[in-house]
């Protein structure tokens, strides 16, 4: 089997933009520390320097039980923008959301990027570092991308409550995501456009605190014992009490951001040169000035 294996080292030496929806984090209880974003930027900008045209995003607890699954998802990238594939096993949400399943609440999952096929020259997007990542990728300016769902994979099953701080971390995200794409559900037609209004995250940010206080409210009534009672519900009071620290003009303010970030990434794009099947080349353009040229693997059997 052919392939080119990258460690991306320290994502601050990556040759990426700025981001203000990253900088407008610093200092604040909201960043996050993992470098999620920046590999699946890379892999974006990579794939403008080799002319792939077609990517797909696998996460490591990601099984694919066929290859056709691949292929059909693939194929589907002629007439959308993106193709998730149906994952089975595990349900693909955050902890405040497998609580609200594991209490009797009904939880669906939406596509994400854990296994995910992307036209790359098409409606250039990128992934902000923000849980669920992943739906900002999806996003336009207004509305959603062109989205299917093909094939299926299989997530490898883990302890959602484990640790809160998990639950602490993601609920920023979830937070923008899930009131943006509530506007989505409401009226696809409007967009949403609304979400850059305070008035709209005054209302979210109050139905988000009854939803997570109504989980509690179950996980304190179900018969459950021991270690388990006691993870979801601190779980689910550290997502509460992050959740506490947001404030309408502070999602206001990161959905301006992101919007700054749309166009500094689509420049970006328009300066990357293709350079083709020259390893040695990309791994250079991918790290910033100064910075380690990444190490990069091949199999033998690559011919360049």
């Amino acid at each position: 089997m052919d392939f080119l294996a990258i460690d991306i080292g320290d994502p601050e030496g990556l040759n990426l933009p700025d981001f203000a929806t990253t900088a407008l984090l610093r200092g604040t209880p909201f960043p996050r520390t993992t470098d999620l974003s920046a590999k699946r930027n890379t892999a974006l900008v990579l794939s403008r320097l080799m002319g792939w045209r077609r990517i797909v995003f696998l996460d490591d607890d990601i099984e694919v039980g066929s290859p056709q699954d691949v292929t059909w998802a693939a194929r589907l990238l002629d007439s959308y923008d993106a193709v998730g594939m149906q994952i089975d096993g595990y349900p693909d949400n955050s902890v405040v959301c497998h609580a609200h399943r594991e209490t009797g609440g009904y939880q669906d999952s939406f596509v994400g990027g854990g296994a995910l096929a992307v036209e790359t020259t098409r409606s250039p997007s990128f992934f902000p570092n923000v849980y669920n990542e992943d739906w900002f990728y999806l996003l336009t300016d207004t509305s959603l991308r062109r989205l299917a769902v093909a094939g299926k994979v299989k997530q490898r099953p883990f302890d959602p409550f484990d640790q809160q701080i998990r639950a602490r971390d993601q609920e920023l995200g979830d937070v923008l995501a899930e009131g943006v794409y509530w506007l989505l559900d409401k009226d696809p037609q409007q967009g949403w456009k609304p979400a850059t209004e305070p008035a709209h995250w005054a209302y979210f940010l109050g139905a988000r605190d009854r939803f997570i206080a109504d989980i509690l409210d179950r996980v304190r009534r179900l018969p459950l014992v021991g270690r388990k009672r006691r993870a979801m519900e601190s779980s689910l009071l550290a997502a509460r009490g992050r959740l506490n620290r947001i404030d309408p003009d502070f999602c206001v303010a990161y959905l301006k951001a992101w919007l700054e970030d749309r166009h500094r990434w689509d420049c970006h794009l328009n300066r990357i040169p293709q350079l083709g099947p020259h390893p040695q080349d990309v791994m250079k353009w991918l790290t910033k000035d100064g910075a380690t040229t990444l190490r990069w693997w091949k199999s033998l059997s690559l011919a360049y």
